[in-house]
């Protein structure tokens, strides 16, 4: 990580989390923003603060208070609730914010002697004193993909989504396996979920996608052969759609958007 300078004389992006929630403002850019001064933060509120990064020319700091702990500013809402509403890399990092706030917590022990692990002042790690053992935050790469067919696009209902009050069909995806390349995850997870075969494995972008820890590396892709014979432990169904009859789709400011925009671009 790139050393920032640790001044919060001047202005300041705020992260303020409490029990899976983050602080926001209901105007602007939803993120608390000013200096110490401008804002009215009580009293040992910034004890504790962690450098995350920049954004914009100005520091991130992540602060983690006690349960939903009146801080004088805005409420607490979900992270998901930020996502499409706020800019793409002010959501990266309050994603970042839940991220460490989550690898702190889940880190207080080591994994290797068991003895009390401690904070790193000059990175975002734990460290054990007893063993020399060091741990950093945790991501877990995962593929998604769009896959095309002549004019329409695989779309599934996945079974986290199944009692919304709108449904909505989205791509396909899971986590890579050690030893794994991301092409041949995007085939089998492909292949187990839906049973089809896949052609022409294009790589196009990727996305943090901090629910918890992902890293989403988004692919599009063609139908090769095979029916449908979708896994219920996985979906609730999937078919093969029109692109100009389309169910439910993600919200913008997901990878999944991304992917699909630029398969039903493709199928044009």
């Amino acid at each position: 990580m790139t050393e920032i300078k640790q001044t919060i004389d001047g202005n300041a992006w705020w992260f303020i989390l409490s029990e899976g929630k983050i602080v926001a403002l209901d105007r602007g850019d939803y993120i608390p923003f000013g200096t110490i001064s401008d804002l009215p933060f009580p009293n040992g509120l910034i004890d504790n603060k962690v450098l995350l990064g920049q954004y914009q020319n100005s520091p991130c700091y992540l602060i983690e208070v006690e349960a939903n702990l009146d801080v004088g500013l805005g409420e607490y809402v979900t992270l998901r609730s930020l996502l499409g509403n706020v800019a793409d890399k002010l959501f990266d990092m309050a994603g970042r914010a839940f991220q460490i706030a989550l690898f702190y917590k889940t880190h207080q022990f080591c994994g290797q002697c068991g003895q009390k692990m401690q904070r790193i002042d000059w990175e975002i790690a734990m460290k054990c004193y007893h063993c020399q053992h060091r741990a950093y935050p945790r991501v877990s790469p995962c593929i998604i993909v769009a896959i095309r067919h002549k004019k329409k696009i695989l779309l599934a209902l996945h079974n986290r989504h199944q009692n919304a009050e709108r449904p909505m069909y989205t791509t396909l995806a899971g986590f890579t396996e050690a030893g794994e390349t991301l092409e041949a995850c995007v085939e089998r997870e492909v292949f187990e979920e839906v049973g089809i075969k896949i052609k022409n494995i294009q790589y196009v972008s990727s996305q943090p996608w901090p629910f918890p820890h992902s890293l989403m590396m988004g692919f599009i892709a063609d139908y090769d052969s095979g029916e449908i014979q979708v896994d219920p432990n996985e979906l609730i169904e999937a078919h093969w759609y029109d692109i100009d009859d389309l169910p439910v789709i993600p919200r913008h400011g997901t990878i999944a958007r991304k992917l699909i925009e630029k398969t039903l671009k493709r199928c044009r």
